[in-house]
């Protein structure tokens, strides 16, 4: 399997599926819960860009640079948020897990934990990969205690990284996962989600 290939991860509470137009509706709501692209130190589409960025992901896929997900919830059967594969580096077996959105709602339950589970396994065990990156605006501390929790390590930060909406000036944290790392990684994710089904 190549790197930028679609795939679907099937968990306990979550799918990822490959991202489609199809999911539209549903994360019209799920964005909409939370007013999400209100946050300034974050990039979650408006209702009216949704789709623009939809087609975004796509085309990026298209190019072998991205492989976008909507994280489907199996209770409702409903999209409730994206993720993807980005910055996509086979020759180097390293990639980065980001562009992460969730409904209000299942923020702060156990869906996070397990699509970074899903992320991660097919990431080290079927693609090989020797390390995965994660990437969040200096600002931004629930992004930020949420990949900790995961047990990514601060590689440094990327001070005046980006040009933010309005801008802003972003410093970007940088974490990252080695294979090494892998097997103490997911035993503590199994765990994690073993006590949010208790």
């Amino acid at each position: 399997m190549g790197f930028s290939d679609s795939v679907a991860l099937r968990g306990r509470q979550v799918s990822l599926v490959p991202l489609s137009s199809s999911h539209h509706r549903d994360l019209l709501e799920s964005v909409a819960d939370g007013r999400l692209w209100t946050l300034w130190y974050t990039s979650v589409p408006a209702p009216d860009e949704l789709a623009a960025e939809i087609d975004r992901r796509l085309k990026l896929h298209s190019q072998g640079v991205m492989v976008p997900f909507a994280v489907i919830e199996h209770s409702t059967g409903q999209a409730v948020g994206m993720t993807t594969f980005m910055n996509i580096d086979p020759d180097n077996r390293r990639l980065e897990i980001g562009s992460t959105w969730y409904r209000k709602r299942v923020q702060r339950t156990g869906v996070n934990t397990e699509c970074k589970l899903l992320l991660l396994t097919h990431a080290f065990e079927t693609l090989d990969c020797i390390a995965v990156e994660f990437r969040t605006h200096f600002l931004n501390r629930q992004s930020r205690a949420g990949i900790e929790r995961l047990g990514a390590r601060l590689d440094g930060v990327l001070r005046q990284h980006m040009i933010g909406r309005g801008g802003t000036l972003r410093d970007t944290c940088v974490y990252s996962i080695l294979d090494r790392e892998w097997p103490t990684v997911k035993a503590h994710l199994t765990h994690q989600l073993s006590k949010d089904r208790d």
